[in-house]
């Protein structure tokens, strides 16, 4: 599981329960939430964008009556964390005007109005970035380059992005690879091949985290890679989990700016064995987090006996000060468009009947 994503969802959990004890936002309402975890997957992504437009009932509604299910059984929602999920639910909530915010998905295509009319983002377009990195790469007097990429919408968009940014400022690019973590093995040995045997030591790889970490898994293999300068976008660069690749030492990017969130790590940290038992996704967490089973949950391992130590991890759940904010920020723009909707100066109306599209 990822634990990142994990705390996109709890940090989004947190900031609701910040705004119900507000007296000065939504007073007098309850914001409720359900959480659906797409897997990075488009068909789970859909599944979920199709149950938040038409209701959670799992039957069709086969009565002459259409009144009920015709209404939006959310007003809007905060995600998905990529780019091609969000697109994927994008297509689908516009056609019914559910907002949708998005926390981390940085697609430039995503800016496209008259296709994704009621999407909205808390993080910036890759538009930025890939300029921004093209700039630094010339700054350094880096001129002779390669690049790889995830082929999903999210590498392919960033990278031609950059590459045309790289051609305006003079920069020479030697290949351009593409790689899925889907893609048969074959694929990625063909894409290192190019990397080791390539003259460009200085790599700009426009790529998600779980597809850099299989390519640098398979570079570090016999024979050791050449020394190599990277340059990474915020998708994989501000992952402490790379620090454990040598080849990696001296990696440059840009990331998203750290923050504080008051109560969030109490808020995230505030978790038992016996509450982490009632969520499948917390009983996953603590389990892969300390190697051992909650009430036998999980064949094989050794039993939880309640002397695991949460505040002592440390990995991307426990790492509230990036990209935190950005849910905070996205889960909070909707409270305000639900406020602004259906209260005035001083207090709220719950009985106010209002569509998605007005939010």
């Amino acid at each position: 599981m990822s634990f990142r994503v994990l705390r996109f969802a709890r940090a989004m959990e947190f900031t609701i329960h910040e705004i119900n004890n507000r007296t000065d936002l939504l007073p007098g309402i309850t914001l409720g939430y359900q959480i659906h975890d797409s897997c990075g997957a488009v068909p789970m992504a859909v599944k979920a964008a199709l149950q938040f437009a038409n209701g959670m009932e799992p039957f069709y509604n086969d009565t002459d009556s259409c009144s009920k299910s015709a209404a939006a059984a959310v007003p809007a929602l905060v995600g998905d964390s990529n780019s091609t999920p969000s697109i994927s639910m994008a297509r689908i909530l516009g056609l019914f005007g559910i907002a949708q915010v998005s926390h981390y998905a940085t697609c430039a295509c995503l800016s496209d109005k008259h296709e994704y009319p009621a999407f909205f983002r808390t993080v910036p377009s890759d538009h930025h970035q890939a300029a921004a990195i093209a700039k630094i790469v010339r700054h350094f007097g880096w001129t002779w380059i390669g690049a790889v990429r995830s082929d999903s919408d999210y590498g392919n968009n960033g990278m031609a992005s950059f590459l045309k940014a790289a051609q305006e400022e003079g920069i020479c690019v030697e290949y351009s690879e593409s790689y899925y973590r889907t893609d048969p093995r074959s694929k990625l040995e063909r894409v290192v091949n190019v990397i080791r045997r390539s003259t460009a030591r200085v790599i700009v790889a426009f790529i998600a985290a779980g597809d850099m970490r299989l390519l640098l898994e398979e570079l570090a293999r016999q024979p050791p890679p050449p020394l190599l300068q990277w340059i990474g976008s915020e998708a994989w660069i501000i992952e402490t989990e790379f620090l454990r690749f040598n080849m990696c030492a001296g990696a440059i990017g840009f990331g998203i700016p750290r923050s504080v969130i008051p109560g969030l790590r109490e808020f995230l940290l505030d978790l038992s064995p016996a509450q982490a038992l009632k969520f499948p996704l917390l009983t996953e967490f603590w389990e892969s987090s300390f190697s051992c089973s909650l009430k036998g949950s999980s064949e094989g391992a050794r039993e939880c006996d309640g002397s695991e130590d949460i505040r002592a991890l440390q990995n991307p759940y426990t790492d509230t000060y990036t990209t935190s904010n950005l849910v905070y920020k996205a889960t909070y723009a909707i409270a305000h468009a639900i406020h602004g909707v259906i209260c005035n100066d001083t207090q709220c109306d719950k009985s106010t009947k209002f569509t998605p599209w007005q939010v």
